[in-house]
């Protein structure tokens, strides 16, 4: 049925959408990037592909913060334009796709409040994908009392802190907990969305926000070692929609170690594979999310024997499995998916050219290739 009146609505697009896709770089086009001697020469590249000529006002030398910075900032023009163009249920969809960032945001501004920072200063380091009208109103609070009850009237958020957070709750000791708090109501809302959706969109949906929330888990689990957070708490702050609940997030909060970690991924084959070798690493993914076509890549994607030591070779899995979940979702039409999946390809990539940027900048060649491409 989706498939007889989704183009009255969203055809339009999701046409539009898969252009941007189109654009995304290419193998060929990462590996002319990696050649590259100077930053220079980087932008020369870059203006070949579809970013154009993006850096072309600003002054030499360019920094990485600036490539990112205006990267992003295409990223966000692109947004806006599908937002504005959106109807009902695709403007609620992105929508949602906008909490994650405003989470951030929020965050940030509430850490900044408790150190007496300028909130005006912290306005500047916002996502700008998580700015919302309202959100200059954050500024007027000048304590963490106040900045709390603003929240609850001014931003989308509201529900999520109503429902989760308290004003005694917001201190240092606590920020990470409210995020993760946040996320895990966002995630559980989010998907419910999708469901009630209905047809591809609700199945793409929730394989990719599955993922997202077993993800969570794994890094609240291993992140928690060795710090005061108990097991009781640990376990609230687990989504309840990933693939590991709820047998995998039992064992997760009862985990002491990497090993028990590793024992209660066993039952979901993908994620038994991100503690394996590398080269099992690639082999579960089909090769289907692309390599570097070099060694270095083995060497991110390293062994995780090392104890925690491993945690940030799981983080690089973590995106490489990301991305081939969202290139799957265009396999798929008359769906909502795609916009999700696009954002967060177009992020990976940004974070790759970042990355490429800054080894040419610190002339460590020998990492070049440490990234993950999206094609």
């Amino acid at each position: 049925m989706e498939a007889l009146l989704f183009n009255v609505s969203g055809g339009f697009l999701e046409g539009i959408v898969r252009g941007y896709k189109a654009g995304l770089l290419t193998q060929n086009q990462y590996n002319n990037l990696t050649q590259c001697e100077t930053i220079e020469d980087l932008r020369t590249q870059l203006s070949a592909t579809d970013y154009g000529n993006f850096l072309a006002n600003e002054p030499l030398p360019i920094s990485t913060s600036t490539i990112s910075d205006k990267a992003t900032q295409l990223l966000v023009d692109q947004f806006n334009y599908l937002r504005s163009n959106a109807v009902e249920p695709l403007s609620k969809f992105l929508e949602y796709m906008t909490y994650a960032y405003m989470i951030d945001n929020v965050i940030l501004i509430i850490t900044g409040t408790l150190h007496g920072r300028n909130t005006n200063e912290l306005l500047q380091r916002c996502h700008p994908l998580g700015i919302f009208d309202t959100m200059p109103a954050l500024c007027v609070a000048t304590n963490v009392e106040e900045l709390y009850h603003t929240v609850l009237v001014e931003t989308p958020l509201a529900p999520y802190f109503r429902d989760s957070v308290s004003a005694a709750d917001l201190d240092d000791l606590n920020i990470e907990i409210i995020r993760n708090t946040l996320y895990k109501a966002y995630l559980e809302d989010f998907d419910a969305f999708c469901q009630s959706l209905g047809g591809p969109t609700a199945d793409v949906m929730h394989r990719i926000l599955a993922f997202e929330a077993d993800r969570r888990a794994l890094n609240i689990t291993i992140n928690s070692f060795g710090t005061q957070l108990s097991k009781e708490q640990r376990a609230k702050l687990f989504p309840t929609i990933g693939r590991l609940f709820p047998e995998g997030n039992n064992a997760l909060a009862r985990a002491d170690d990497i090993e028990q970690v590793r024992q209660a991924c066993d039952a979901v084959s993908e994620y038994r594979a991100f503690f394996d070798s590398s080269g099992s690493q690639q082999r579960a993914n089909g090769g289907a999310n692309g390599t570097t076509g070099s060694e270095s890549t083995a060497d991110l994607l390293g062994d995780l024997d090392g104890e925690l030591g491993g945690a940030a070779d799981l983080e690089d899995r973590f995106f490489l499995h990301e991305v081939h979940l969202n290139k799957l979702a265009f396999l798929q039409q008359f769906q909502h998916a795609v916009f999700y999946s696009y954002i967060k390809l177009k992020e990976q990539e940004i974070r790759s050219v970042t990355w490429i940027a800054e080894c040419i900048a610190q002339n460590a060649r020998d990492r070049i290739h440490d990234f993950i491409p999206t094609f």
